[in-house]
């Protein structure tokens, strides 16, 4: 696949200030290589800080005349955009493959979601932002809720899922009456941009939606700027806390984030074995672990731990790394997304060994026939956790899971809880009322059963607590945060009021 990147895309056009191989003008440049084949090059793109400007104004212009536009007009748009994207499904997957490292089948799977999130948008996220009429609120008196746009809203899009995370943001943002500027990932911007491409296809009127290269300080540019009514992030913790940062005195803007997890799932005695063993094999290794609500910790009960463990080392042993597209037969994992996350990778696995986690199976740079950020699954065991140290408390962000047994479902709760975040959590058992425990006293924003932490619906909310996120759950509810709530009330009787029952006249 040639990848050709076109620039930014504001206007209703992809600008590039001097032609697409010209980045003498950039004030940042941004190299890519393949993380499956470091020997290819996928893309060189430029980070333009005076086209910032001109997308903020572009964003204005395009609200004005999107906002203004009927709930079916913008279903229009929206559903020519779904036919560019399921004729460009293919593309899609393959560049991200190249670009993030995902297997082409996992890729297949993130394109094809772009194409049911808009019918989701439409038939489940639509309902929740209709005018809502009370009638007799008060005597003679009907009420009414309006949902407003909010204006100009900016998604910053991660690198993991760098369509998928993002659509579902800028396609709510679009049907509540928002213009978009959309930033991806500085790692994934030809996945994105190709996406962009089938906005563009759909003919949206110019300045509705926008797309903008660059790295964090294109990032910090826009989101402090005072026209952006609405921001919208998915990524790590740290970056979430600096926009918070920047953007807590401004109260005209809407801030809504989706940050990490540590996710853990709950093995309890009673749990049908051959079930759980492939839900954790892909909660823990899908995407090599680079997923927010991929499992981390495994709490087993004490009654199974060790057939339990036997069996999921035996399974995580026979997993198949390899390039994402040219591994025969397919590979179930690829690479880390740079280098960065491997050395991340390692450094954790370091850690819970100091921490005095046992390991397993090791963490291993691993030689595939290309030379790309391949590693090993790795399982770490520790009888006693030191629950307040780094290898517990923080995101790995890779392929590593650790497992902590236990003897009672309160001390698999509080262990679950120990983690200063709250994404996804899993329970595998038989027993509902035990499920129903851990429903109510887990803090987290997702909590299945017998069933793993990854694979969200997009009819549900998705987000979480602590540090997992700010409140605003994205998925199905992420239009509730594109919308400003206003109440009207109607008098049905213009003659009923009369100067007489004015208290305090003479």
């Amino acid at each position: 696949m040639q990848m050709t990147l076109k620039g930014d895309y504001f206007n209703g056009r992809f600008t590039h200030p001097q032609g697409l191989t010209d980045l003498s003008s950039a004030q940042e440049k941004i190299f890519k290589k393949c993380p499956a084949d470091l020997k290819r090059t996928l893309w060189t793109a430029g980070s333009f800080h005076s086209h910032v400007d001109g997308v903020i104004e572009s964003a204005q212009k395009g609200f004005e005349t999107w906002r203004k536009l009927s709930f079916d007009e913008r279903i229009g748009y929206l559903k020519k955009y779904q036919e560019a994207v399921r004729a460009k499904k293919n593309d899609i997957a393959m560049a991200l493959a190249l670009e993030v490292g995902k297997p082409l089948w996992e890729a297949l799977t993130e394109a094809a979601a772009l194409d049911s999130k808009v019918t989701v948008t439409i038939t489940d996220s639509y309902e929740r932002i209709r005018q809502e009429t009370i009638k007799d609120v008060m005597p003679k008196i009907d009420g009414h809720v309006v949902y407003k746009p909010l204006g100009p809203c900016f998604v910053i899009g991660p690198f993991n899922f760098p369509c998928h995370l993002a659509n579902g943001q800028i396609l709510s943002a679009l049907l509540a009456g928002n213009s978009v500027i959309f930033k991806p990932s500085e790692k994934t911007i030809y996945s994105a941009q190709l996406m962009m491409e089938c906005f563009d296809s759909a003919g949206f009127p110019p300045g509705v939606i926008n797309f903008i290269n660059g790295t964090g300080h294109t990032a910090s540019q826009i989101t402090g700027d005072k026209r952006i009514k609405g921001v919208f992030f998915t990524g790590s913790r740290g970056v979430g806390l600096k926009i918070l940062e920047s953007t807590y005195k401004d109260l005209g803007k809407l801030v809504a984030l989706e940050l990490g997890g540590k996710n853990s799932t709950i093995i309890h005695h009673d749990t049908n074995i051959s079930h759980a063993l492939p839900e954790l094999l892909r909660a823990s290794f899908l995407t090599s672990g680079q997923r927010c609500t991929s499992t981390s910790m495994i709490l087993v009960h004490r009654k199974i731990e060790q057939e339990f463990i036997s069996q999921f080392k035996a399974v995580t042993e026979r997993i198949r790394v390899g390039h994402p597209i040219l591994s025969t037969p397919e590979a179930f994992m690829g690479p880390l997304i740079d280098e960065h996350a491997q050395n991340l990778y390692f450094d954790f696995c370091e850690a819970g060994k100091r921490e005095g986690a046992e390991e397993i199976v090791a963490a291993k740079k691993l030689d595939v026939g290309y030379e790309g950020y391949y590693v090993s699954p790795s399982i770490h065991y520790a009888n006693k956790p030191n629950l307040k140290g780094k290898f517990i408390q923080e995101e790995i962000f890779g392929p590593n899971c650790f497992f902590v047994p236990y003897d009672d479902i309160d001390e698999a709760i509080h262990i679950a809880n120990c983690t200063d975040y709250g994404l996804a959590a899993s329970v595998f058992t038989r027993d509902n009322s035990i499920y129903q425990k851990c429903l109510q006293d887990i803090d987290a924003g997702l909590i299945n059963l017998n069933r793993s932490t990854v694979g969200a619906t997009a009819r549900l909310p998705f987000g979480g607590t602590k540090n997992s996120g700010n409140h605003h759950p994205a998925a199905v509810s992420m239009i509730d945060h594109c919308v400003n709530s206003v109440a009207s009330l109607e008098t049905l009787d213009d003659n009923s009021s009369k100067m007489s029952d004015v208290v305090g006249l003479n």
